[in-house]
């Protein structure tokens, strides 16, 4: 037994003494993955109304720029035509042609201007897709830099009246252009919602009249009901842009619809791709250009390749408090275990994804069971006259069995390549 024992290396303890050799050593980093088409772009109504025409059908194959339906929206045009009398007057006021504008009426208006658009932007601050509330945000820095734009002429006017350089028309005049202002963005706001009820494809893609798989987000119809009803309309096309509020059934022609509420999904999936949530621990290994293989759980006898695209720069926090980051991969072709064709995924499919992040090849290398920590540092009993004797080392790469030595070993060096944690220094060892 004790001749057995000597020849192996391994102790009756299960220590097992081996020679360090060389051998290459790959790095794989696994996270969870999701299947994802190349673009995906969900329509919402830009008012409420009802579905008047729809124009495709479940499953059909459009282009961009495809009418998808015309919604008839009675409010949607009695806003357009409200906001055009009101611009008429405020146009006929300022040029003498109709009711003056008071310095006291302009304020209250004024005042009045600013409450709605602190309340439109806290509205546009709470809409979930960020595409849309970029696109509802910028549209209220320009109306609103013209409005204070001419808001600013009329309290230059004010000031040279109140000290007798200036007019009382005027500072009147000045105020009425600042009304105009506001009065020709209401115009615009409500001409872009009444062209907006014919809905168009962003996107090229597969036409799906379901909700979309998330059920879309129920805060459309909260954020329009905080505003004036003045605005509602404005938000209503903002949030169209892409924020999807719940729908409870397939769109159908006559069906009513609330503004915001999500009408067609389009998917283009000629390319898919796959997004990834690295951990933190791992995320600075991974470069654009990685190289990777993906599991599906729908196949699970088959390997897709995959390659790094983007790692996002902002992480994300999971409810248990861990962070990690979203990598994004180009998804190839897939083979069966029998090296058959794999079949095309669909988005929405899990995967688990190995990204090989290091590649060593031909390097000093021990196995995984050798390694302990030291302290702050990676160590490995080494043998020396049947003495074992604690060494640091640095590593490289890090493979599942093996990993590679940067600095401290030596090959033909002997080590403990198993049950490390039965080791004291000084101990003899066969």
């Amino acid at each position: 037994m004790l001749l057995v024992s000597a020849c192996s290396g391994d102790d009756g303890d299960g220590i097992r003494v081996d020679d360090v050799s060389r051998a290459t050593v790959v790095e794989v980093v696994e996270a969870p993955a999701t299947v994802t088409a190349r673009a995906s772009a969900t329509v919402t109504a830009a008012a409420s109304g009802t579905v008047a025409r729809l124009r495709v059908r479940d499953g059909q194959r459009i282009r961009a720029g495809t009418v998808l339906l015309r919604i008839e929206s009675p409010e949607a045009r009695r806003t357009l035509r409200q906001a055009q009398r009101a611009d008429a007057k405020a146009a006929a006021a300022g040029s003498g042609g109709g009711a003056p504008v008071t310095l006291a009426g302009a304020r209250e208006a004024d005042a009045s201007a600013q409450r709605a658009f602190d309340r439109a932007e806290r509205a546009a601050r709470r809409i979930p897709d960020k595409r849309a509330r970029a696109q509802a945000l910028s549209a209220l820095r320009v109306s609103k830099t013209q409005y204070e734009s001419a808001r600013a002429a009329a309290d230059r006017a004010a000031a040279q009246l109140a000290a007798g350089l200036g007019s009382l028309s005027d500072a009147v005049a000045a105020l009425s252009s600042a009304q105009r202002v506001q009065t020709r963005a209401a115009v615009s706001v409500a001409e872009r919602t009444v062209r907006a009820l014919t809905v168009r494809s962003p996107i090229a893609g597969t036409v799906s009249l379901s909700p979309p798989p998330d059920g879309g987000s129920s805060g459309a119809s909260d954020l329009l009901s905080q505003l004036p009803e003045s605005l509602q309309s404005q938000a209503g096309q903002a949030l169209g842009a892409g924020s999807g509020a719940s729908v409870t059934s397939t769109v159908t022609e006559g069906a009513p619809v609330s503004a915001g509420q999500s009408l067609v999904t389009v998917t283009d999936a000629s390319a898919l791709f796959l997004t990834a949530q690295v951990d933190e621990t791992d995320v600075l290994l991974v470069q654009p250009g990685v190289s990777a293989s993906a599991e599906l759980d729908a196949v699970p006898d088959a390997a897709y390749d995959a390659t790094v695209t983007t790692i996002d720069p902002v992480p994300t926090t999971s409810t248990r408090g861990g962070v990690s980051y979203v990598v994004r991969l180009a998804l190839g072709a897939g083979a069966a275990a029998d090296g058959a064709g794999a079949p095309t995924p669909r988005p929405g499919m899990s995967a688990v994804v190995g990204l090989t992040v290091r590649t060593a090849r031909d390097v000093v290398a021990v196995p995984s069971s050798a390694v302990f920590r030291d302290g702050r540092r990676d160590a490995v009993w080494v043998v020396v006259n049947d003495v074992a004797r604690s060494r640091q080392v640095r590593l490289g790469a890090q493979g599942d069995a093996r990993v590679e030595v940067l600095e401290g070993l030596e090959e033909g060096e002997r080590l403990v390549a198993r049950g490390a944690d039965r080791v004291s220094d000084g101990q003899r060892l066969p």
